[in-house]
């Protein structure tokens, strides 16, 4: 472990003891602010997307790439980024980042066809990448103990209101703005967010300097650049062929591709340690069973629970006959409990540990056991639709006792000085989860789609689901099992 006076003199953030500051509390606003702009920004578009297609004549394949592109640049970049700022001080690119997403925000607002909408998406996942790993570095930075706990606990509340209020406002935005306005304004509406929080963090943050770790080297050499090429084409190449969704089979000769990429990457990394540099990601974190249980956690949970609400949508507007609207209105009382749910585990995280994610797993399987009696319910004529508002509720306080708890105790023992790369590898393996689960949940409930009603479809999915995270549940209990052994 690092100590926290090394810390402070390697982030180059602050020269005293960062714990100690109160100006902390004023970052981390700064960071939710944000954090919940390009929240609302994911949330958002998966409501525009049929004002889009019928705004620009936009494609299926067009369609598709409003959300892939994004997730791409997203995903690639992270651990590069996260490296950069725990090199060259986060706060400094925290505002690159933020500055990027908010220009391709109004680019995407003002494009006039798919193809600039379609780069503007690029761009704003490469600022979305940029910033994130560096929020989180931040708050490990500034934050021990049950305040770090805390300060998790309010990242978690901010993205519970974000997905509460972002389908309600794209849906608000669309109708207000008409077919051709109404998706131009969920892009803009980043825009004011997105330069408040340049301006409260530059009066905010303290000034960012270029920091020199022991026996990095110097200039490009610190930050690893052929090993951050190596893991972002392997990213790129096991990311691209669940997220294009072409079904076109060469695509899937990219896999073993990345994942020879990423041995590739692992050799480089034990080479650049061996020669006295420092690598892009320390890889001895990998030995800390809380860090790899963590992870492991997290892109497990991600490649299920983020499909629940891609069948929702599509249930209950293809199934059910609902609007837009009225689709997104089914999961606010998820997104509610999760935010509260947040806030009080990451109160409590420091005493209960890994007790918090189990007891969040075995809440987010009952509530997808009750929305399969609900859908099965429906279908028979005994129960209306609605009621799937109260069983994805269930849902919404696991997510909230599972993803920050889990963030903070993956992040625990980790070295601060490649807090940003820790965290970013964690981010990547949520990217990677979503983007798998998605694609073959999804596929599995259209077959059944195919075959039979929407009911069966959604059992089918809601299935898969629940597996994916039964075998969160069985890392969890193994890291608690862990921790005691220790």
């Amino acid at each position: 472990m690092v100590s926290p006076d090394t810390d402070a003199q390697l982030s180059g953030e602050i020269d005293a003891d960062p714990t100690a500051d109160p100006i902390r509390w004023r970052i981390l606003f700064v960071l939710l602010v944000t954090i919940f702009m390009t929240l609302i920004g994911v949330s958002i578009v998966n409501v525009a997307l049929p004002s889009i297609r019928q705004g620009l004549g936009a494609s299926q394949s067009d369609l598709q790439w409003v959300l892939s592109g994004y997730a791409l640049t997203f995903g690639v970049i992270l651990v590069a980024a996260g490296r950069a700022g725990d090199i060259m001080g986060r706060g400094g690119l925290f505002l690159i980042g933020v500055g990027i997403f908010t220009a391709a925000s109004v680019a995407a607002g003002l494009a006039p066809n798919a193809e600039w909408l379609n780069a503007a998406r690029f761009v704003q996942g490469i600022g979305s990448g940029l910033l994130n790993p560096q929020g989180l570095g931040m708050i490990q930075h500034y934050f021990r103990g049950d305040a770090r706990g805390r300060a998790f606990g309010y990242f978690g509340t901010a993205v519970g209101f974000s997905v509460a209020i972002g389908p309600v406002l794209g849906g608000f935005l669309i109708e207000l703005g008409g077919p051709d306005l109404g998706w131009r304004l969920t892009f803009l509406v980043n825009v004011p967010i997105g330069l408040t929080a340049i301006v409260l963090g530059l009066l905010w943050f303290p000034r960012p300097l270029i920091v020199r770790l022991p026996r990095t080297g110097s200039g490009l050499r610190s930050l690893d650049p052929v090993g951050a090429g190596l893991l972002g084409f392997a990213v790129l190449a096991i990311l691209f062929p669940f997220v294009e969704g072409s079904g076109r089979t060469i695509l899937w000769l990219l896999l073993p591709a990345g994942l020879l990429l990423v041995w590739l990457w692992v050799l480089w990394e034990r080479r650049y340690a061996r020669l006295g540099l420092s690598p892009m990601v320390d890889l001895k974190i990998f030995a800390t069973r809380s860090y790899t249980n963590g992870i492991t956690i997290m892109a497990l949970y991600f490649m299920g629970v983020t499909s629940v609400w891609v069948l929702v949508a599509l249930y209950v507007q293809e199934g059910a006959g609902k609007s837009a609207l009225q689709s997104g209105t089914f999961g606010i009382p998820a997104a509610l409990l999760s935010a509260y749910a947040a806030h009080w585990s990451g109160s409590r995280v420091m005493r209960f540990g890994r007790k918090l994610v189990i007891g969040g797993m075995l809440i987010a399987l009952c509530g997808l056991g009750l929305s399969i009696i609900v859908v099965l319910m429906h279908e028979a004529g005994h129960l209306s639709i609605w009621w799937l508002m109260a069983s994805l509720a269930f849902v919404g306080i696991a997510q909230g006792a599972v993803i920050s708890p889990n963030q903070t105790l993956t992040l625990s023992e980790v070295p601060l000085n490649y807090a940003g790369s820790s965290g970013a590898i964690m981010q990547t393996g949520q990217r990677i989860g979503t983007a798998v689960g998605i694609a073959v949940i999804t596929a599995a409930t259209f077959w059944a789609l195919s075959r039979a009603s929407w009911s069966a479809a959604m059992v089918t999915g809601f299935s898969l689901i629940g597996f994916v995270v039964f075998l969160g549940l069985l890392v969890a209990v193994k890291d608690l099992r862990d921790r005691r052994k220790a």
